[in-house]
């Protein structure tokens, strides 16, 4: 396949979007000869990275060039004499990655370690050498971003680099920075490889550099990585997106009207705004025609509203939807709940009176500018490290970019020390395209993947020491350690205090994230027994019978009458109670809140009177609800016997959705200490409600 028909930018009516920015592909034959041949001298750039500097002073106007001036000399002279497989000086491809992120506003630093990328990987250069030369932050960026021996590691070469690339990038997100730009390269460049090696690499990046593109907001790589994978994996749809979007560059475009009648909107509103009309990329395009069918003239873009203050958005949105048709189901306010990405916009539709439906994007500037350049828009996040962690590059910092997604991974990889479950768990895990939030007990946050359950909050808390885990409240309410997360809600994780406990195998059916997934199989791969244990089918009641039976210690105003204490609801001194007569000559005792004590009167049952003798010993009935787990019904007869309480009878019904119910028939010595008794029962481990039967 040629560079061109794998490069969507080769088509301009493709990709309007760069006409508007007025600058054209540069000629790499043309850059190659002066990246060897431009003047080098000590007062002026060397001409190939003129277009750096440029676009450099364009987002950093104080920028020390000389830095950028010493890299390139030393990238150059490293290179020199190697190739690339398309003819051009191999020095044209770390300039024109490092151009990529200049337009994207990089800060010095991260263009320097750019045109250093690859000088470690494929030069004598060193990394003592960097070190020397440009200090160690950009030496911890190089060596991140630099590939592992593969004949160290052979078929396990490229899962290892992500992984080493990964665990740098969780201390220096500038490393992912500079891997994107420099596949972004590659794939432009894609054309002069075999079909079945562009295949390959357009694979990976779709399954890995495009999600965590999407990750760190960096939408300016992502949108145009898209494309280029879609052309190479999807050669005839791709071709019927292009040919679908050149027909409509020849028909009447009802955006540009729009975004007319908005400017006029706004300025009367005496709001000040730069109103665009934004193509839709080729994959965006494909998307939605395959959402909504045949595409109207509309569809083939959005208008976006770039204003100065966050206030000012709110102000637009309002204006907009006085003066058009609001399509209600569009709104969505990402300013205050920004996406996981760092991205903040407002997105909503409007319908004209000519029927057209256009999406619009109000944000500031600066948000656009994160919008479009993502981690990469923050310059140097580090900037206000102390200068110790500044210094000690091999130091984990604490870096206030990084969101959950990043800390799972880095978590989770160091369990999965096998290259093919790194590789495709990391595939699973960057496939989760939504994120979401919810708050701890203790005030903190956990970020999880959409769709995680109790469990996975739990693994996220409290690592392995969530094989313990016996249930969860969420929102308040108790819930099963499967049930779903939402955006916001707040969770609460009950642990048992029994160490040896573990998790049951069908957790792995509920849980979503990497971390909970390795932390339960390598649990239940140590324990095959216990595991094992976990599956069995569920067994009948479980039915306990103490020793004796125990008297009733009411009396009825009934000479030589039987007296039962009702096993509905148990009474005990000194709970008001009623007595009737019923068969056989027998008086049953009830309280008198009791439900049957309606039903009795109801049927004509003769009412007793009935009173406690002055023995304050009782019988009573008591339901204890619990998360199921090893050794519970154990613990609960011992929590009963140190009461001095003696147990008649016991049931233990099977378990539904981890929780297990226990009927208890009790012997008391004294009826005063059933609360006590029932503060006991509860605070057993796993044990959240007791109540009287």
């Amino acid at each position: 396949m040629s560079a061109e028909a794998t490069n969507p930018e080769a088509h301009p009516e493709a990709r309007p979007e760069l006409r508007r920015r007025g600058r054209s592909r540069l000629d790499l034959r043309r850059l190659g000869r002066a990246a060897v041949l431009g003047p080098t001298s000590r007062d002026r750039l060397p001409d190939a990275i003129g277009h750096v500097a440029e676009a450099h002073r364009a987002h950093h106007p104080d920028a020390d060039m000389s830095i950028l001036r010493r890299a390139y000399l030393l990238a150059e002279s490293s290179h020199r004499g190697q190739m690339r497989k398309s003819g051009e000086p191999y020095i044209t491809h770390p300039l024109a990655v490092t151009l990529i992120l200049a337009e994207l506003g990089a800060e010095t630093t991260t263009l320097t370690a750019s045109l250093l990328h690859d000088t470690v990987e494929d030069t004598d250069v060193t990394l003592d050498q960097v070190r020397a030369e440009f200090g160690d932050e950009v030496r911890f960026i190089v060596d991140g971003v630099t590939k592992v021996e593969k004949i160290d590691y052979g078929a396990a070469a490229e899962p290892e680099t992500f992984r080493k690339m990964l665990v740098a990038t969780g201390n220096d997100v500038r490393v992912m920075s500079i891997k994107l730009a420099d596949r972004l390269h590659n794939m432009r460049t894609l054309g002069v490889m075999r079909p079945e090696k562009q295949a390959r690499i357009a694979k990976v990046t779709r399954d890995v550099l495009i999600p965590l593109a999407e990750r760190l907001g960096v939408q300016a790589l992502k949108t145009e990585l898209e494309d280029l994978v879609f052309a190479i994996l999807h050669p005839e749809e791709y071709e019927s997106t292009r040919a679908l979007i050149a027909a409509h560059a020849g028909e009447s475009d009802p955006l540009p009207g729009i975004a007319d009648s908005v400017r006029t909107v706004l300025r009367e509103a005496g709001i000040t705004a730069e109103v665009q009309v934004r193509p839709r990329h080729f994959v965006s395009v494909h998307r939605i025609s395959r959402t909504r069918g045949e595409l109207r003239g509309s569809d083939f873009g959005r208008i976006l509203i770039l204003v100065g203050e966050n206030a000012d958005c709110y102000a637009v949105l309002g204006e907009l939807h006085t003066c058009f048709t609001p399509v209600v189901s569009e709104f969505k306010d990402f300013i205050a709940t920004p996406k996981f990405n760092l991205y903040q916009s407002l997105h909503t539709a409007v319908a004209t009176p000519e029927g057209y439906v256009a999406e619009v994007i109000v944000r500031t500037r600066q948000m656009h500018r994160v919008a479009e350049a993502g981690v990469v828009a923050l310059g140097n996040p580090y900037a206000t490290a102390t200068p110790d962690a500044a210094a000690d590059p091999d130091e984990e910092r604490a870096d206030p970019t990084r969101p959950g997604w990043l800390s799972r991974l880095l978590d989770w990889q160091q369990s999965a020390p096998d290259p093919d479950t790194f590789w495709t768990v990391l595939r699973a895990e960057l496939a989760q395209d939504r994120e979401i939030t919810v708050f701890r007990a203790d005030g903190g946050t956990l970020g999880l993947p959409a769709g995680a359950s109790c469990i996975d909050a739990a693994y996220a808390q409290h690592g392995e020491a969530a094989h313990g885990c016996i249930g969860a409240r969420v929102n308040g309410r108790l819930t099963s350690l499967s049930s779903s997360l939402s955006d916001g809600d707040t969770v609460q994780l009950l642990l048992a205090q029994d160490t040896s406990s573990g998790p049951a195998a069908e957790w792995l059916d509920h849980a979503r994230t990497p971390a909970a997934r390795i932390a339960i199989s390598s649990w239940l791969d140590a324990h095959p027994d216990r595991a094992m244990a976990t599956t069995t089918a569920a067994r009948a009641p479980l039915s306990v019978v103490g020793a004796r039976g125990g008297g009733a210690n009411a009396v009825a105003d009934l000479p030589d009458a039987t007296v039962r204490l009702a096993g509905c609801c148990t009474p005990v001194p000194p709970d008001a109670v009623a007595g009737f007569l019923v068969r056989g000559g027998a008086v049953t005792v009830h309280r008198v809140q009791c439900a049957a004590v309606a039903q009795m009167r109801a049927v004509g049952r003769t009412s007793v009177a009935v009173h406690w003798r002055a023995t304050a010993d009782c019988r009573v009935t008591l339901l204890a609800e619990s998360f199921g787990r090893p050794h519970l019904l154990a613990d609960l007869t011992e929590a009963i016997a140190r009461e001095g309480v003696e147990v008649v009878s016991a049931t233990v019904e099977p378990p539904v959705e981890g929780r297990v119910r226990h009927t208890y028939t009790l012997q008391l010595p004294d009826a005063a200490g059933l609360p006590a008794l029932m503060r006991a029962m509860r605070d057993v481990p796993g044990v959240y409600d007791v109540s009287r039967a």
